[in-house]
């Protein structure tokens, strides 16, 4: 069963924009995190962003200024802004959850930025 579903991915040039949305199925309660990872070829897979249920943010260096990490107030739904891509953010991204008892993950979705 899929809990998460991802959408947003794409191809795009250096300087663009693109918007990543995670919606899941509605099963996942007691959310503490939700936000994005992304594995670039022959890379481990690392955090890009990450939001909190207090609000709170945590985002890798390489992104912050130009990608914004938010979620609607029911925990349903977490979104990635990236403005101003370089090609160095081309990578496949995946959806995060976590709440006390496991972590989940979308299948991802491939951004491919040109120079």
């Amino acid at each position: 069963q899929e809990h998460l579903v991802e959408s947003g991915g794409g191809l795009v040039q250096a300087g663009g924009s693109l918007n990543l949305s995670c919606t899941q199925s509605g099963l996942i309660y007691s959310i503490g995190a939700m936000g994005w990872y992304r594995q670039a070829p022959g890379k481990q897979r690392e955090l890009v962003a990450e939001i909190y249920t207090g609000g709170s943010t945590d985002y890798t260096d390489s992104v912050k200024g130009r990608f914004t990490v938010s979620r609607d107030s029911a925990g349903n739904r977490v979104n990635l802004q990236m403005n101003s891509l370089s090609p160095e953010d081309t990578a496949v991204y995946y959806c995060h959850v976590q709440n006390r008892l496991r972590q989940y993950w979308g299948q991802g979705t491939q951004v491919t930025v040109s120079a």
